[in-house]
């Protein structure tokens, strides 16, 4: 097992990454042990996971009670927060309940944002089960839901006070899913670390072949860089916003298609290749190496190109509103070469028209 520190000050925690773990009393026991839990999940990872889970908290010592919730980005509302809201007021749940987040990002996400402001804020445990929440969602402490009209519009920071990344729950996940993830993954190298992007190209088919030695490589890898970036700056005013590389663009096909036809990681992936053709387009980036980035993309299978659904103007409303906004202006990351992501705001308008362009499904 491979533990990473994510140094916060009194926020401070670990993320756990190996086998077998969410099923381990001991992993919960200095978290949840004479207090009551809260176990959220939703109706696809329930019958998979809920009873182990549900038993090692148990067995460490909590009076677990258990909240299943529907699938999907589309359940990501304010009506299913309410759900839990429900749930937890009808057991009782006071100020010592540690909610315990159990599934993919929706439900990190959601569970996070009810821990951040049920009784005014109570701990919880991530327990992601698929790769992107793995590598990405469940670190960091940005909890939310959706607004019809914006992506995690309606959130706040909360860390958790454990996170444990137990691989062999990617042995169920759905091939989608797997490589939904992959697109995090491809991002930490990206704007990080260039010898792992080129890990990744050489490894990637081990990574498709779900090789437990490479999955695990790429979680630890990609949780020590946001680590890194995270303890950094923890609000995202300044360094933490290269992790929306390829969210920009991303989050207007999510919003602008509507939530769940394209799972996120799907979306990510398609705005990188755009970020990486704007970077180009701005001369920081050289032509081959945004080549390079589509490449890999391609290869993983995932998109490359947005919906040609939404139009150019779309994508701009959409992303005028994003968070990543300010001051009225669109805030871009690009990159200066791989590893290298720098946050823009002056670039021209008919440049993102042209990526806009190139990079849209025939």
């Amino acid at each position: 097992m491979a533990r990473i520190g994510v140094a916060l000050g009194e926020r401070s925690y670990d993320i756990e990454v190996g086998s077998g773990l969410i099923g381990d009393p001991a992993r919960y026991v200095s978290h949840v042990a004479g207090r009551k839990a809260a176990l959220v999940t939703n109706t696809v990872v329930a019958p998979h996971y809920l009873t182990k889970v549900a038993s090692a908290l148990r067995s460490a010592g909590a009076d677990a009670i258990e909240i299943v919730l529907p699938d999907g980005e589309e359940a990501k509302t304010l009506q299913t927060l309410n759900l839990v809201f429900d749930a937890l007021l009808a057991a009782h749940c006071d100020r010592d309940t540690t909610i315990v987040a159990l599934g993919g990002g929706v439900i990190g996400d959601l569970a996070g944002f009810a821990a951040a402001v049920y009784q005014r804020g109570v701990p919880f445990i991530q327990v992601p089960t698929t790769l992107l929440a793995q590598v990405d969602s469940s670190v960091g402490g940005k909890t939310a839901v959706n607004h019809p009209q914006g992506k995690n519009m309606i959130g706040s920071f909360h860390q958790p006070v454990a996170v444990l990344a137990d691989v062999s729950t990617l042995a169920t996940l759905p091939e989608r899913e797997l490589r939904a993830g992959l697109a995090e993954v491809i991002k930490h190298g990206i704007i990080r670390d260039p010898e792992f992007f080129a890990w990744l190209e050489a490894n990637l088919a081990k990574l498709l072949a779900r090789d437990a030695a490479a999955l695990e490589h790429a979680v630890v890898r990609s949780c020590q860089i946001k680590a890194e970036v995270v303890a950094a700056d923890e609000r995202e005013t300044g360094l933490r916003a290269i992790l929306n590389f390829g969210h920009t663009f991303g989050h207007a096909i999510e919003s602008g298609l509507g939530y769940g036809q394209w799972v996120h990681g799907e979306a990510v992936a398609a705005g990188m290749v755009m970020a990486a053709d704007l970077s180009a387009r701005t001369g920081m980036l050289s032509r081959d190496e945004a080549e390079r980035i589509r490449r890999l993309v391609a290869a993983a299978g995932l998109p490359t190109s947005g919906p040609a659904t939404l139009t150019a103007n779309r994508y701009l409303d959409l992303m005028a509103i994003d968070k990543k906004a300010a001051r009225g202006r669109i805030r871009y990351v690009l990159l200066e070469k791989p590893g290298t992501a720098v946050l823009r705001s002056d670039v021209p308008e008919a440049l993102v028209r042209q990526t806009l362009t190139a990079c849209t499904a025939a």
